[in-house]
């Protein structure tokens, strides 16, 4: 079968260094890592590129997997180097791939600071060497089929993806083979030779004529797509001079093939008439696309083999059958059987990848963890503060309720820990004999203070009561300032004194109640353990014991 396969020219760049700006940028942004440490990760990069440089547009397919290499660095480090025009400047200088070809005044070379960039030149390269990568030879095995429709599919994938995603990257400002429009027609075009792949090997299988009719009439519908697409008036002017009639005529051709396919089903269902009349529009098909690539015509083999078929079957009806030939317009649509889709770009392209910086954490997700580390710090405190305050106030509760002294076993004849140390602790104090003689000298103290501030207040008195007598007497030559300004600090004293005597009535009083209250309990805590054990186990269940406890 003919092999009048579109390739798409690759890019051309020019060489720039990645070392520097990244190592430079390595030693501001990870400050805890040495760029030393980088040196042959840095220089493997520069190589891949210029690797990459050399391979794009070979047409060996060993020339895909440099690219694919290049094309997952870049999208490893994308993350950890931001290369923009404010933070890792490298100026990425890249030409039109169709800049031969170019019929007005247009930019043909884009230099952008931007990785974003890089990638998506470095991808519509991968798609480019993908359409060379198709070797013409081999379309005549299956494995050679096979690979041009995966390849053309991938290639299909990738102009797509593209297009739908360049926008985000030159914001506008770009040359026409990065143009939406431009790479939406691409995808068209090497989508529709995909579908070209799966014809020939239907034929090449000899499959039944009703699916190859399908997958013609498919065929030609994707060529016709692309040729819209690649009329537009926008893009227009950017193909090279024979493609546009090359597309035209493979619709065309495929459009005969599908017609031809279907008269061979027509055929063996006995319609003759059908059969004649799609023969002659395949005939007319091939022969207007013959005329219009005149010496660039590559299906002669087809126009042959159809224009033979036509011949003897118009023989045979005119001759045998005598079957009504219907018009054109009556014949039914040939259904359409859709192989060829677009692969999805995948990451990473190359098997076995390894990231160069796989040890540098991307920035986002440093700062992502700081953010978390500062986040846990403040929640912990939080939580710990909170824990604190439940514990106080278990503590408070837990001493209002003697707990867990108030539980404690008492069984048996020993005497409980936390009661022998109390027992210890009153003894230590003087017992039950130091508390009777503080109980019993608190009134003649008590007496003993206010007798001596009865008298401080009498003599006061006294003094203030002289100076007023003299002053009366003596007149303007007693000239000293008045006891009662002179006494005024000392009164307040004495009445700050008074108080205390007052509370102090108030807390003996409380005092000689616990006193009388709690004696029996605290004269029993006076005696020694030996003495303390026969007691405590006879009264261990009356209310003395409880009273003991609460002490």
């Amino acid at each position: 079968m003919a092999t009048a396969l579109l390739c798409i020219p690759v890019k051309k760049t020019f060489e720039v260094d990645l070392s520097k700006p990244l190592r430079d940028f390595i030693a501001i942004a990870y400050g805890n890592t040495n760029p030393d440490d980088y040196n042959y990760a840095l220089s493997e990069l520069n190589k891949l590129r210029s690797n990459f440089i050399a391979k794009s547009g070979e047409k060996q397919e060993s020339a895909l997997d440099v690219c694919y290499r290049y094309y997952d660095q870049l999208s490893a480090i994308e993350c950890k180097f931001p290369i923009t025009e404010n933070q890792v400047r490298i100026n990425f200088k890249w030409q039109d791939a169709f800049s031969k070809d170019l019929r007005t005044v247009q930019k043909k070379v884009l230099t952008l600071a931007s990785g974003a960039y890089e990638k998506a030149c470095v991808l519509f390269n991968i798609a480019a060497t993908q359409s060379h990568a198709v070797d013409p030879q081999s379309l005549g095995t299956d494995e050679g089929l096979k690979m041009a429709a995966k390849l053309f599919q991938q290639s299909s994938g990738i102009f797509l993806h593209l297009a739908s995603t360049i926008s985000l990257v030159t914001s506008g400002d770009t040359t026409y083979d990065l143009q939406p429009d431009t790479l939406n027609a691409l995808s068209s075009l090497m989508l529709a030779q995909a579908q070209d792949c799966f014809v020939r090997k239907a034929i090449s299988d000899k499959m039944k004529s009703g699916m190859t009719a399908k997958l013609s009439e498919q065929c030609s519908h994707l060529f016709a797509e692309a040729l819209k697409l690649m009329q537009l008036e926008a893009v227009k002017s950017v193909w090279p001079k024979d493609w546009l009639i090359a597309v035209a005529s493979r619709q065309d051709v495929f459009r005969g093939l599908a017609q031809f396919y279907q008269s061979v089903v027509a055929k063996e269902a006995k319609n003759f008439g059908e059969e004649v009349a799609r023969l002659k529009i395949a005939s007319d098909l091939l022969a207007k696309a013959a005329k219009q690539c005149g010496s660039n015509f590559v299906y002669h083999s087809y126009q042959k083999t159809v224009i033979e078929a036509f011949q003897k079957a118009e023989k045979d009806n005119n001759f045998v059958y005598h079957a009504k030939v219907p018009e054109a317009s009556t014949l039914a649509v040939i259904e359409k059987a859709a192989i060829a889709k677009p692969t999805p770009v995948s990451n990473p392209m190359s098997q076995n990848f390894k990231d160069l910086f796989e040890r540098i954490v991307p920035l986002a997700v440093q700062m992502a963890l700081s953010t978390f580390e500062e986040r846990k710090s403040e929640i912990v405190s939080r939580e710990i503060g909170r824990l604190r305050e439940s514990t106080q106030i278990l503590n408070s509760v837990l001493v209002s309720l003697n707990l867990p002294a108030a539980i404690e076993d008492l069984a048996g004849d020993r005497i409980p820990l936390s009661l022998q140390e109390k027992a210890a602790k009153v003894r230590r104090m003087g017992g039950i004999e130091h508390l009777t003689y503080l109980t019993n000298d608190l009134p003649a103290l008590l007496q003993r203070n206010k007798e001596i501030l009865d008298e401080c207040e009498r003599m006061l008195n006294e003094e203030e009561s002289s100076d007023r007598q003299l002053r009366a007497q003596f007149r303007q030559h007693w000239a000293r300032s008045a006891s009662e300004l002179l006494n005024q600090p000392i009164r307040s004293e004495c009445a700050k004194y008074r108080q205390i005597i007052t509370s102090a009535l108030q807390a003996d009083s409380l005092v000689r109640q616990r006193y009388f209250q709690h004696r029996d309990a605290i004269a029993l805590l006076s005696q020694p353990d030996v003495g303390l054990r026969p007691q405590i186990v006879t009264i261990r269940n009356s209310q003395l014991c409880l009273a003991i406890i609460g002490v």
